[in-house]
């Protein structure tokens, strides 16, 4: 049975965009699964903005936006990976995560050195 978790990661475009591949590697080769720790790999990231024709609108997206669909991704080990990556620009990266049978993404950001999860607030169970 698989367990399905969508992530959206968005970064400064002119700082930390090679950073993604370095997360991208690790989601692909040593994210822990989980209750599975020991089996490595849960999905990779693709560039939706090389997909202008995915978006709506007239124009072309000015941000730098990456997909991800991982199975039986543990999130707890995604969040604290997206937390540790060496960004150069913390303040401006975000990792948006809907693990399944969430109604709603949680928004997680770097501030002061921690990743914190700023919407829905952590309190937030309405949804599951």
């Amino acid at each position: 049975m698989s367990w399905v978790t969508n992530i959206l990661l968005s970064v400064d475009a002119t700082e930390d965009s090679t950073l993604v591949e370095e997360f991208d590697q690790w989601l692909r080769t040593r994210a822990p699964r989980q209750e599975q720790p020991e089996v490595k790999g849960v999905g990779d990231l693709r560039a939706l903005h090389h997909s202008p024709d995915a978006w709506g609108g007239v124009k072309n997206p000015e941000v730098l936006l990456w997909a991800g669909v991982l199975n039986k991704g543990d999130v707890e080990a995604v969040v604290r990976q997206f937390g540790a990556t060496g960004w150069r620009v913390p303040q401006l990266v975000q990792l948006l995560v809907q693990d399944q049978e969430q109604g709603a993404f949680r928004l997680w950001m770097i501030r002061d050195g921690r990743v914190r999860q700023y919407a829905p607030l952590p309190d937030f169970d309405a949804d599951e």
